[in-house]
């Protein structure tokens, strides 16, 4: 264990990060084009202690709230969406080893406590029960920023465990998997998300942590991490991750039109008198403004439930969870009608309102960020139905 560090203030982690956004601009092309993050962003962000934001106290961390971390992780997309992206995942496992044995803390930091830990936590393996722990072997999609971290979260279905298999996320040291190099893609190319391929390696039980255990609070970690910000159900903060970048990567999108559009001028006349484009930009203000206090909103509900010991009720997640993924199809709309207002000159690489469009379309791909199933299953809990299937809440 080591001892805690000196906890800056929220308003001071926020500011690091903020100082970070012109350098994480000027190099974003650079990480698309190599389609991984530059090492110089992982490093200002680990001098910035920035990684410790929801780190357990006994390991170093800050135990932070969350709106502190998505404050962050907002101000870091206005720079560049990628950048933000791996931080709203590799930057939330800390907050998940809070839940696990902290022997699995002991295993990743007591050597290295700067380590930084990636993910695939859909079950795309099968773990089969061997002595005091499990066989793990498959291959794993999209693992954000895995060449930056030396451990793996790795989602898997637990063999003999009934006919809907258990599933469960175990946790695997760099040196029990090979990266496969397959992140050839439209958008957040920058964010290295390769393969994850294990032919067969021994995880330890206390490295693993059950789905339904996440879904219903419990991790074995609070027994020694017995703050508030453990208590908080597991899909509600990790699917917001991969959402609220988005919120930043359209407000750092509008900065660059201001700045672009009050030069430009074409067959049409001036950027800056049109007043299409005034209601446009008004749009975007507005909708930052809503989305972030809704944000704040839910995030504060949960807190709430978080200190009295409780749950929120399941209707409330499942409303929680569609509100999140309607945040990345508002930006999308919103920045594609920002790209429209450009212009021909908007479509050169020199520009980031490509990258910055196209960042975004990517992150609504996202699992966590299908709109559609989403809204649907939120349409059904009004109507009284009562067979949600989404464990991830």
């Amino acid at each position: 264990m080591h001892s805690p560090r000196e906890t800056p203030t929220a308003a001071e982690l926020l500011a690091r990060a903020r100082a970070l956004i012109p350098n994480l601009a000027a190099r974003a092309a650079e990480g698309e084009r190599a389609r991984r993050l530059p090492k110089e962003n992982i490093a200002e962000m680990q001098a910035a202690g920035l990684f410790h934001v929801l780190r357990p106290r006994r390991w170093g961390g800050y135990e932070l709230d969350p709106a502190d971390f998505f404050e962050i992780e907002m101000a870091l997309a206005e720079g560049d969406l990628s950048t933000a992206w791996i931080y709203g995942i590799v930057g939330l496992h800390p907050w998940l080893m809070g839940l696990l044995d902290d022997r699995a803390a002991q295993d990743v930091w007591s050597k290295d406590p700067a380590a930084l830990i990636s993910s695939s936590l859909m079950p795309s393996g099968t773990a089969t029960p061997e002595g005091d722990g499990f066989r793990l072997k498959g291959r794993w999609f999209y693992s954000s920023g895995c060449e930056h971290c030396t451990w793996a979260f790795l989602g898997a279905a637990i063999e003999g465990s009934g006919d809907t298999p258990e599933r469960a996320l175990f946790l695997v040291p760099r040196t029990d998997y090979d990266i496969i190099d397959t992140w050839h893609v439209a958008g957040l190319k920058a964010t290295g998300s390769h393969d994850i391929d294990i032919k067969e390696t021994f995880v330890p039980a206390y490295r693993m942590i059950r789905l339904t255990d996440t879904y219903r609070g419990y991790g074995p970690g609070q027994a020694v991490n017995t703050g508030v910000l453990y208590r908080y159900p597991f899909g509600q903060i990790f699917f917001r991750g991969v959402s609220i970048c988005a919120i930043g990567a359209l407000q750092g999108m509008l900065n660059a039109f201001l700045a672009y559009g009050g030069r430009r001028a074409s067959y049409h006349g001036k950027t800056a008198e049109d007043p299409h484009v005034h209601l446009l930009c008004a749009e975007i203000v507005v909708g930052i403004d809503e989305m972030r206090a809704v944000l704040h909103h839910h995030l504060r509900l949960m807190r709430g439930y978080a200190e009295r010991g409780a749950m929120p009720p399941l209707s409330d997640r499942i409303r929680y969870k569609f509100h999140t993924a309607a945040i990345v199809e508002r930006c999308r709309d919103l920045a594609t009608r920002l790209f429209t207002a450009t212009g021909g000159r908007g479509l050169y690489a020199d520009q980031p309102f490509g990258r910055i469009v196209a960042d975004i379309s990517a992150a609504r791909q996202h699992f966590s960020n299908q709109y559609e199933v989403l809204g649907r299953n939120w349409g059904r809990t009004l109507f009284g139905f009562a067979d949600n299937k989404d464990l991830v809440l």
